[in-house]
């Protein structure tokens, strides 16, 4: 077994399929509309789309309040990458609105940004240990 799919839950599909794909440089994996109001969205990132994948869900009205928050205050996701640096300029420069300054620590290098909802992730290299 394998986790395959991690539901996130957004306000507008496109607005978010674009944070995705033109500032993370996911692919998108599918969109089919599953009613009149919701669509079935997969993205991941480019090289790995059997394991991260996402599902990106409409919120309804109990869970307005869950939009950007689906982690409390903690970080939410975490992107993991092989080349940190081109990564992060390459974010930066698609618009990602980063939380900090890159830092080192014993684990990874690692920064947190906010997605197009507003839920935290880090994006990290792990150090060879």
């Amino acid at each position: 077994m394998m986790i395959s799919n991690v539901s996130v839950l957004v306000a507008n599909y496109d607005r978010d399929i674009d944070f995705y794909v033109n500032k993370l440089g996911f692919k998108l994996l599918c969109d089919v509309p599953v009613t009149s109001e919701q669509r079935w969205i997969r993205v991941a990132p480019q090289h790995n789309a059997s394991t991260s994948a996402l599902v990106l869900t409409l919120a309804n009205q109990q869970q307005q309040h869950l939009i950007g928050k689906q982690a409390g205050e903690g970080v939410f996701l975490f992107l993991q990458s092989e080349d940190f640096w081109t990564d992060y300029q390459g974010m930066q420069t698609a618009g990602v609105e980063f939380l900090e300054q890159p830092r080192e620590e014993i684990y990874a290098t690692v920064v947190m940004f906010r997605d197009g909802e507003g839920n935290k992730w880090d994006l990290l290299q792990p150090k060879n240990n």
